[in-house]
């Protein structure tokens, strides 16, 4: 009996407790070294303020996510659910060798991930966010979301609603319409080229306790109508193959 109490306690302990304020500063002096000499040295201090946290993190919402998606790939690894913090400078003109953030996702697997809906939280010197939607959606799916919306506005705006006031709709715009005198509802989705549906925090209590568990399955269940709906259009895509 003493033994089973000892594991009970143990259980209660385990799991996500919450970033530190030691996180945020690891981020912040990422930024200002970004040198392999100094990460090697605080490789150990990366380990517990960031890695082992995210895993625990991802940990405690998997259940929770399966189900939304009983497909989502929900292991709690860098490459699988968690971002890498080495950069990858090889296309880009920024030779940062490492990343001053981190984040998480949930989607599923495929190789052209950043055409599909992903869920995301991701942690910053400054703050946190999370929400859902496209890394960089393609021009099929855009054009076949603009369609879906077309064909039926009324059940698009009742999906858009689960946005609530937590969420806004962020990612580049076309400068003009294209449709004229197009409903504002309709226009701000409309007219993107890619888009996310984002809540930005800066309330780190939150981000320093198990609370963020509750706020992100909250919030990430809240967005499951967007979800599905953008799945659907995965489908229509497929089909189309």
């Amino acid at each position: 009996m003493a033994v089973m109490s000892i594991l009970d306690d143990l259980a209660m302990t385990v799991g996500f407790q919450g970033f530190v304020p030691r996180s945020l500063t690891f981020l912040s002096q990422v930024r200002q070294e970004n040198s392999k000499e100094w990460f090697d040295a605080h490789r150990a201090e990366y380990e517990t303020t960031l890695l082992e946290p995210f895993r625990a993190l991802v940990d405690e919402l998997g259940i929770a996510m399966l189900a939304i998606d009983d497909l989502f790939e929900i292991r709690p690894a860098i490459g699988k659910t968690l971002s890498r913090i080495h950069r990858d400078t090889r296309f880009s003109h920024d030779k940062s060798r490492y990343r001053s953030n981190m984040w998480l996702t949930f989607k599923r697997y495929r190789k052209d991930w950043t055409d599909a809906p992903t869920y995301f939280f991701e942690l910053y010197p400054d703050g946190w966010r999370f929400g859902l939607g496209y890394y960089s959606a393609s021009r099929d799916t855009m054009t076949l979301f603009r369609q879906t919306m077309r064909d039926n506005p009324e059940r698009f705006l009742k999906v858009a609603s689960c946005l609530g006031t937590t969420f806004d709709v962020e990612g580049e715009r076309y400068k003009r319409p294209l449709i004229k005198d197009q409903p504002e509802a309709l226009a701000r989705w409309y007219n993107c080229k890619s888009f996310a549906a984002i809540a930005n925090r800066t309330d780190m209590g939150t981000a320093f306790s198990g609370e963020l568990v509750t706020t992100l399955t909250q919030g990430f269940m809240q967005l499951a109508p967007l979800y599905h709906y953008l799945m659907h259009i995965e489908a229509m895509k497929r089909a189309a193959l």
